[in-house]
């Protein structure tokens, strides 16, 4: 073991924790390999928020911090035998674009009605894709038979120390940027949330701030969890939603205990509120912002969320078929 790999040892046990200290070491990784994404303010209502504009990374979102963070660490022996993961697409990316960059082995386990630009970039990547049903078809349980069959290494797309970690290093970025701007502390995050590994490490980056995670309407099992005090799966036959990123069947114990610990609150958006932020996205911001990337904004747009000085909302992705992106800005 080298001297900083015996400096981190208590951050290489996956039984672990995540940890701020965890988002500071994938903070600095990410760092060495990726430019900040841009911190954007924009005013709604005569009041001025910040935009954290995820959408603009390599694979179109914020997935690739954790993916990166998970499989920079993996060592030699693990990094031969592969890795398996889940995901309806931004995960998926992530996942891929590391294997790539680290020469590693990956298979993906996709839902068949996932996008298709989703599916033809994590292709491009050089991973190997595994269709199944969403709402039949555990892909925890494919994945795990996979593992058994090769020794691959499961990445799973939140629950996980590595990918808290990893996205929340977004907010150790916006943070820093917020300074330079304003000289101003991030009083109140506003995050997508599907499994919640972006709000869970987001308010592990940020102690002080308060966090308010947005789901779509329906899907909102996360929201409904912590107004109950335990795990709440989404109920039987959930409505259609164009947030594919976000359609969660259940949540995490590990990003669930996070959020109820910090008292985080929890709304839902409608699919034509989330409409209403791509197209205000795409008019003020020059930005394409996918369904399940723009919940945080629909939620301010919709007047769910209080704006505060000070709020930085995620836009946490940009992967959308042009199709199904003209007709919903277009409506």
């Amino acid at each position: 073991m080298t001297l900083e790999q015996d400096a981190v040892s208590h951050l290489l046990d996956p039984k672990r924790k995540a940890s701020r200290e965890g988002v500071l070491r994938a903070a600095a990784k990410i760092a060495k390999i990726l430019p900040p994404t841009p911190l954007l303010p924009i005013e709604i209502d005569g009041m001025e928020i910040f935009c954290k504009a995820e959408n603009l990374q390599p694979i179109g979102a914020f997935k690739i911090r954790g993916a990166w963070h998970r499989l920079s660490d993996l060592n030699t022996e693990d990094k031969a035998k592969g890795v398996v993961a889940y995901s309806s697409g931004n995960h998926a990316q992530g996942v891929a674009w590391a294997a790539k960059k680290l020469d590693i082995a990956a298979t993906i386990i996709m839902p068949q009605d996932a996008p298709a630009a989703k599916m033809d970039n994590t292709a491009a990547l050089g991973a190997k894709i595994i269709t199944y049903d969403r709402m039949n078809e555990s892909r925890e349980e494919i994945a795990g038979q996979i593992s058994s069959d090769t020794g691959a290494i499961i990445v799973p797309s939140y629950d996980d120390p590595w990918i808290i970690e990893g996205q929340g290093s977004t907010m150790i970025e916006a943070a820093a940027q917020l300074q330079a701007m304003r000289s101003a502390d991030i009083s109140h995050i506003v995050a997508c949330c599907g499994g919640g590994g972006l709000a869970s490490g987001g308010i592990l980056a940020l102690a002080n701030a308060h966090i308010t995670i947005v789901e779509p309407d329906g899907w909102d099992d996360m929201g409904n969890s912590l107004r109950a005090g335990h795990i709440i799966p989404v109920s039987d036959n959930p409505p259609n939603t164009a947030c594919d990123a976000l359609q969660t069947l259940r949540v995490s114990e590990r990003t669930f205990d996070i959020l109820k610990e910090c008292n985080a609150n929890a709304v839902s958006v409608s699919e034509v509120e989330v409409e209403n932020a791509m197209r205000l996205a795409y008019d003020k911001l020059r930005l394409i912002v996918e369904p399940g990337g723009a919940v945080a904004l629909a939620a301010i747009l919709g007047g769910k969320v209080h704006i505060t000085s000070n709020m930085v909302v995620t836009l946490s992705g940009g992967n959308v078929d042009a199709i199904q992106y003209v007709r919903m800005i277009g409506s």
